[in-house]
C-alpha cells in the first residue's frame, strides 16, 4: 500500500478480501469462511474471547477441588474407550511441570485426533477428583501452540473451521501489520474522544489483539465498545428523527372534557406514574408529528387504563381509536374491561338532539358473527364508532374508518412489522395515527434503549395501593406438590378459582414435561376430582375457548388447567392461586406474567412453582421468581442468566454489529452513546458532515439489520 493514501476506513477494509494477505490460499479462505470471515474487516473483528495472562496463570498442583480455573499444559496422552449404548470416553492428560490433569470428553472420540502428545493446549473448566486423580468434565479447550510473551489472545475457534488460536492470531497480525503503512481513519468526533479519554482507533485495534498488559486491553475495549453502540444509536436516532420530520401525523385536540370526565368516574385515584406517563403521552398527542412510544409497566401496574386515557384524547377531538392484542381471548378481555370502565360516557355529536350520544366501542375478531360484524365495518367508515378493539381483523382489508387517530397495539413484540405498519396506514385520510405500543414485559432499561430506540420509553414503575404482592413458592417433591393441591381444594372451597398451568399440549418424547391434556386427566381424577376443571389450549377452537374462558369468568369453572394462553391479559378478580408444572421450562418473563393473573382482586395471590430443573439456570430462574416480585428487577437477573441473546434476538437475523459490546457489562456506554448520538443528529440529521460514521453505520448495520433495529 502506497504512502500518502488516505487512512483506511473500515468500507476499505470491508472490500479486501481475505485471500490478500500472505499465507491465506483456497484452503485457509474456506476455514476462514466457517468462522464467517471473508474480508480483513471480519478478520480484525474476530475478537479474543479471552486472554491468557501468563503472570497469573493457575498450576495444576494448586488447584482444589471445586476451583474454576483455565490451566495451560502439554498433552501427554489422549485415548478412548467404548461404553454400553454405543458412547465412548475419551481421556486426555495433560501436564503443566507440577501436576497432572485428566480432561473427559463423553462422544467426542475426535479429541484423541485433535489432541497431539507434546501439543499446548488451554483449558477452562471445574476440578474434580476422581479416585483420587485431579480431572476435569467436557473443559472448553482451545489449541494455543507454543505462542510465548505475558499475555496471549485466545480467539473464538470453531472444529469446522480446524484453525487454532494462533493461526488466527498470525493472520490478524498480518492484517494489522500491513494496515499499519496508512493506519486507520478514525471518524469519532475528536471532542468525544476528548471528552471520555479515548485511545484512537489504531491503538484500539492494535490493543484488542495484541494488548502488553491488561490495562491496555482494557482501554481498546473501552473503546470498541463505544463505537459499536455508537453505531447501532445513530441508526435509532436518525430514523426516529426523520420519522418526526417527515411523517404528517394528527394534532390532537387537549382542550376537551372526556378525559377528565373518565378520570372522575374511576373508582380509584391513579397512582403517581400513571399521572406522569398521562403527562408524557399528552404531549406527544399535541404535537403535530406522529406519537411513537412505549408503555411498559409491571402486570398490574394499570396500563389500560393509560391506554384508554390516550384513546379518548383522540375521541374528544373527534378521531377514532384502534386498541389491537394479539389473541381473541386477549381482545375480548379488553373489550369487556374497556366497555365497563367507559360505562355511560358521552360525546359531542351536533346531528343528535341533545348535543351529545353514548361513546360507543364495538369488539372486531373473526368470531364476531356476519351480521354483527357487517354492522361494526359500515359504522366504522361513518364514523358511528369510537373505539374498536380487535385482534389482526382490524388491519385486513375490508375494514375502513372515518378518522384513525390514535391506535394501542397491546403486547406488540407479538406483531410483524408488516401488521402495524398495515393499521397505521388505516389513518392516512387524516394523517398518520398517533401509536403507543404497550408491553408487561418489563425491558432493563439499556436494552430498552437499545432495541426499542426508535421509540420514547414510558415506564409505569408503581403498583396502585391495595395490590398486595403474590407469594411464589417452589414445591419441590411430592410432599411439597401435595400440598399445593390441597391449598388449590381450600380456595375453591372458600369461593376462588385457581389455574394450572403446562408448558406442552401432548407428551413429547424429547421433552420430558407433562402435557396440558394428561394433566386435565389426572388432576380430575385424583387431586381435583369434585372440582369442576376445565381445560384450554391452542387447539380448540375459537368458540369453545370462548365459552370455556367465559365460564370461567363467571365462576362455573373451579380450576382452568391450560397452556399459556393465560400468560397475557386475561383478568378474573376471583382467580387466587397459579400452579405452574415444570416451571423450569418456562422464561422467568413468563412465570412473572403468568403469576400476574392471579391476586388481581381483594384475595391475597398465591403462586406455586412445581418442577425439578436439570439445570443452574433453570433452578435461578425459579429462585428469583421466589424472592422477588419486581418485574423490573427480575428483567435484569433475566438478563445476567440469559444474556443479550435473548433480548437481541430480533436483531441476530441481520448482521450482529455488537461484537464486544455487552447489555450487561456496558450498561453506561448504552446511555452515554445515545446521548452522543441524539447530539450528533440534532444538528447533522443526515450525517451529511460525519459523512465517514455515517457510512460506517450503512456498512455494520445495513438495511436488513436496520428493519430488525426499527421493527418496533
Amino acid at each position: 500500500m502506497p504512502t500518502g493514501d488516505p487512512p483506511l476506513t473500515l468500507r476499505d477494509l470491508a472490500g479486501i478480501k481475505v485471500t490478500n494477505l500472505s499465507g491465506v490460499g483456497e484452503k485457509t479462505a474456506e476455514k476462514l469462511l466457517a468462522l464467517e470471515i471473508s474480508t480483513v474487516l471480519d478478520l480484525i473483528q474476530h475478537y479474543p474471547r479471552r486472554y491468557l495472562d501468563r503472570t497469573r496463570q493457575a498450576q495444576i498442583a494448586d488447584l482444589l477441588p471445586g476451583d474454576e480455573a483455565t490451566v495451560l499444559g502439554a498433552v501427554r496422552s489422549a485415548k478412548s474407550r467404548p461404553l454400553r449404548g454405543r458412547r465412548t470416553l475419551t481421556n486426555v492428560v495433560i501436564g503443566d511441570g507440577t501436576g497432572e490433569l485428566t480432561l473427559t470428553f463423553f462422544n467426542q472420540r475426535w479429541r484423541e485426533r485433535q489432541l497431539k502428545q507434546g501439543m499446548e493446549v488451554l483449558v477452562h473448566g471445574k476440578l474434580k477428583l476422581f479416585r483420587g486423580e485431579r480431572q476435569m468434565a467436557a473443559p472448553v479447550v482451545d489449541l494455543v501452540g507454543d505462542r510465548t510473551g505475558r499475555i496471549i489472545p485466545v480467539y473464538p475457534q470453531s472444529t469446522k473451521a480446524d484453525l487454532s488460536t494462533w493461526e488466527l492470531a498470525k493472520l490478524i497480525e498480518e492484517a494489522l501489520r500491513r494496515s499499519r503503512v496508512r493506519g486507520f481513519d478514525d471518524p469519532v468526533p475528536p471532542e468525544v474522544l476528548d471528552r471520555f479519554d479515548f485511545v484512537d482507533r489504531e491503538a484500539a485495534l492494535h490493543g484488542i489483539h495484541h494488548p502488553t498488559s491488561m490495562a491496555e486491553m482494557q482501554q481498546a475495549r473501552r473503546r470498541l465498545v463505544f463505537d459499536e453502540l455508537l453505531r447501532v444509536q445513530l441508526e435509532l436516532v436518525r430514523r426516529k428523527a426523520s420519522i418526526e420530520r417527515e411523517a404528517s401525523g394528527v394534532a390532537h385536540d387537549m382542550s376537551g372534557e372526556l378525559v377528565d370526565c373518565f378520570h372522575a368516574r374511576l373508582p380509584f385515584a391513579l397512582t403517581e406514574a400513571q399521572r406522569r406517563v398521562n403527562a408524557e403521552i399528552a404531549h406527544d398527542l399535541s404535537a403535530e408529528h406522529p406519537m411513537h412510544r412505549l408503555l411498559q409497566g409491571d402486570v398490574g401496574s394499570g396500563k389500560t387504563v393509560v391506554a384508554v386515557t390516550a384513546l379518548l384524547t383522540a375521541v374528544q377531538g373527534g378521531y377514532q381509536g384502534a386498541l389491537m392484542a394479539p389473541t381473541e381471548v386477549l381482545a375480548e378481555q379488553h373489550y369487556l374491561s374497556v366497555r365497563d370502565m367507559l360505562g355511560d360516557l358521552s360525546v359531542p355529536d351536533p346531528t343528535s338532539l341533545l348535543g351529545d350520544r353514548p361513546l360507543r366501542v364495538e369488539l372486531l375478531t373473526n368470531s364476531v358473527g356476519a351480521t354483527a360484524r357487517r354492522q361494526v365495518l359500515d359504522d366504522l367508515i361513518v364514523g358511528g364508532v369510537d373505539v374498536v378493539i380487535g385482534t389482526h381483523a382490524l388491519i385486513q382489508e375490508k375494514v375502513q374508518y372515518q378518522s384513525l387517530g390514535m391506535v394501542v397495539i397491546d403486547e406488540q413484540h407479538r406483531f410483524g412489522v408488516e401488521q402495524r405498519a398495515a393499521l397505521r396506514d388505516k389513518g392516512e385520510s387524516v394523517g398518520v395515527p398517533d401509536v403507543l405500543v404497550m408491553t408487561a414485559t418489563p425491558i432493563p432499561r439499556t436494552a430498552a434503549m437499545t432495541v426499542y430506540g426508535d421509540l420514547d420509553v414510558s415506564t409505569l414503575d408503581e403498583m396502585p395501593p391495595g395490590r398486595s404482592p403474590i407469594i411464589t413458592s417452589w414445591a419441590e417433591g411430592p410432599i411439597a406438590e401435595s400440598g399445593v393441591w390441597e391449598t388449590v381444594r381450600n380456595e375453591v372451597a372458600q369461593g376462588r378459582q385457581a389455574y394450572v398451568v403446562c408448558p406442552l399440549i401432548e407428551e413429547s418424547e424429547v421433552i420430558e414435561v407433562r402435557s396440558v391434556e394428561d394433566a386435565f386427566v389426572e388432576l380430575q381424577n385424583g387431586e381435583l376430582s369434585g372440582l369442576r376443571v376445565g381445560l384450554l389450549h391452542g387447539r380448540v377452537s375459537p368458540a369453545e375457548k370462548e365459552a370455556t374462558m367465559a365460564h370461567f369468568r363467571e365462576g362455573s369453572i373451579d380450576v382452568l388447567v391450560a397452556t399459556t394462553v393465560v400468560e397475557v391479559g386475561v383478568d378474573v378478580p376471583n382467580a387466587t392461586v397459579m400452579v405452574v408444572f415444570d416451571a423450569d421450562r418456562f422464561g422467568i418473563a413468563q412465570l412473572h406474567q403468568l403469576r400476574g393473573r392471579v391476586g388481581r382482586g381483594e384475595h391475597q395471590g398465591l403462586c406455586y412453582l412445581l418442577g425439578d430443573p436439570g439445570t443452574n439456570d433453570g433452578k435461578a430462574r425459579i429462585e428469583a421468581l421466589v424472592a422477588s416480585t419486581d418485574g423490573f428487577e427480575l428483567a435484569e437477573v433475566d438478563l445476567e442468566i440469559r444474556g443479550e441473546g435473548t433480548i437481541m434476538g430480533e436483531r441476530q437475523k441481520g448482521r450482529n454489529d455488537l461484537r464486544l459490546a455487552s447489555l450487561r457489562r456496558d450498561k453506561e456506554w448504552v446511555s452515554l452513546a445515545r446521548e452522543v448520538a441524539i447530539g450528533i443528529i440534532a444538528d447533522d440529521p443526515e450525517l451529511a458532515d460525519h459523512f465517514e460514521l455515517g457510512a460506517e453505520v450503512d456498512l455494520m448495520l445495513g438495511d436488513n439489520e436496520a428493519e430488525f433495529l426499527m421493527k418496533s
